[in-house]
């Protein structure tokens, strides 16, 4: 009955919707594009590179889900053997595109509407010996239908910020029961585990898996963060990653305040990266910094040859050559740029956002600085505190006095990025967990 109920809800929303959905179908690609794959339609491409494979299904949100994923499959197959071959949908665009690159086209598709006719034919095309979810998107119709064919699910890298364990926690009951049908949780944190069991979750099917993104092994530099260093000729290099807008009008955004806190460090100022969280703010960024008639390149430019800032600060002789502003405005590519970074901001932390996980620069060795709002990671801020490998600020003023400190004191700021990096290390081994866990619920796997 309750998956009736869910089932004409969801019908209903969508057809009140419809009007809205079909204007941006007819007027943007990007909601067109993966459409009959979204209605349950497997491409033959991916009905191919299963031919006479068992199969493992893995679904990765977005960007950061497909980062956090790359060492798990690539290890997971590994130890099934060649019998064997896990396929990867997103929901996002951006998703899709770095999960393509990742891992092929061929076994990358767009994850199911949460209707029962698309997701079993999902599940009749690919006959997944399990569903491995990376975090915590649950769909009521997959876990009905993965419980109906009896295959097991597993939820990776799983985390309950403070404002979703507060919702779920009001419908405790109703949540509590999508949950339970969940196989086995492997959680980052033991806060993740203790929100998970007090919703409702038996605690026998839950392990503290630990955080995959602790076990990718980016390079130090790469392309992009090369091209980023030569443009920057000499002069300190700022990373601000993951930066968002303001949650009201009366507030400024993140990279308003980060603007304000580089252009009080002086003539000499250091090169600063500013990485948006979210591609669609880009060119809001982006006009934001032409704005002030600041030299200024996007990663796309540096891409294409040029190396020249939009505005004539290279000719003035007070000031040091190189560009001032670099707008990252590529996908996946930050935290390789993290490590050519002198200092690391870390975004969603000066509004409140809840803060995104600092240990993704500090893996650099990379001092990190951020603001006051990191409910979503407040173990790892621990951590870092207790290590002396994080600095908190308050405002713009506070993030310009820390800039300015730690691009001073090069010892001080080493000494930061060391202990830092001595957390990250720490924290290490989820994805190993993760394989060995899957593999207990896989009959007849290679161990």
């Amino acid at each position: 009955m309750l998956m009736l109920l869910y089932s004409a809800a969801l019908i209903l929303g969508l057809l009140i919707s419809s009007p809205w959905w079909l204007f941006r179908m007819l007027t943007t690609e990007r909601y067109r594009e993966g459409l009959p794959q979204r209605l349950g339609r497997v491409p033959q491409h991916l009905r191919q590179a299963i031919t006479g494979k068992r199969t493992v299904w893995l679904h990765a949100v977005s960007v950061g889900e497909v980062l956090a994923a790359s060492r798990l499959v690539t290890e997971l197959e590994a130890a099934l053997g060649d019998g064997w071959r896990v396929v990867i949908s997103t929901t996002t665009r951006t998703g899709q595109t770095l999960a393509r690159q990742r891992f092929g086209a061929d076994r990358v598709f767009y994850f199911p509407l949460d209707f029962a006719f698309a997701v079993r034919a999902c599940m009749r095309a690919l006959k997944p010996a399990a569903l491995v979810l990376i975090e915590s998107e649950l769909w009521p119709r997959m876990l009905s239908e993965c419980e109906r064919s009896h295959v097991p699910v597993v939820v990776v890298n799983a985390r309950l910020s403070d404002r979703s364990f507060a919702r779920a926690t009001r419908v405790r009951n109703l949540w509590g029961r999508m949950l339970r049908k969940v196989t086995l949780w492997l959680p980052q944190s033991e806060e993740d585990a203790r929100r998970l069991v007090a919703l409702g979750v038996n605690e026998d099917i839950v392990r503290v898996g630990g955080n995959l993104k602790y076990d990718i092994r980016a390079p130090r530099q790469s392309k992009i963060a090369e091209l980023i260093h030569a443009a920057a000729k000499g002069r300190s290099i700022i990373v601000a990653g993951s930066t968002v807008a303001a949650l009201t009008s009366s507030e400024s955004s993140e990279e308003e305040k980060l603007l304000d806190a580089w252009l009080m460090i002086g003539p000499n100022d250091p090169t600063l990266v500013i990485a948006p969280r979210h591609p669609e703010r880009f060119a809001v960024v982006w006009e934001l910094i032409r704005k002030g008639n600041i030299p200024v390149l996007r990663a796309t430019d540096l891409l294409d040859g040029k190396l020249e800032g939009e505005t004539t600060w290279a000719s003035d002789p007070n000031r040091k050559p190189g560009v001032g502003i670099v707008l990252l405005n590529t996908i996946g590519d930050l935290a390789n740029v993290y490590g050519i970074a002198d200092v690391a901001f870390v975004g969603g932390s000066l509004v409140s956002r809840g803060g995104h996980n600092p240990l993704e620069a500090a893996q650099f060795g990379v001092p990190v600085v951020m603001g006051e709002s990191f409910e979503n990671f407040r173990d790892i801020v621990a951590d870092m505190r207790r290590a002396k490998a994080i600095r908190i600020v308050e405002d713009e003023f506070d993030l310009n006095i820390a800039f300015e400190v730690l691009l001073t004191d090069k010892r001080a700021a080493r000494t930061m990025g060391e202990n830092g990096r001595t957390v990250f290390l720490q924290r290490q081994g989820a994805t190993a967990r993760a394989v060995e866990a899957i593999l207990q619920l896989l009959p007849g796997a290679q161990a």
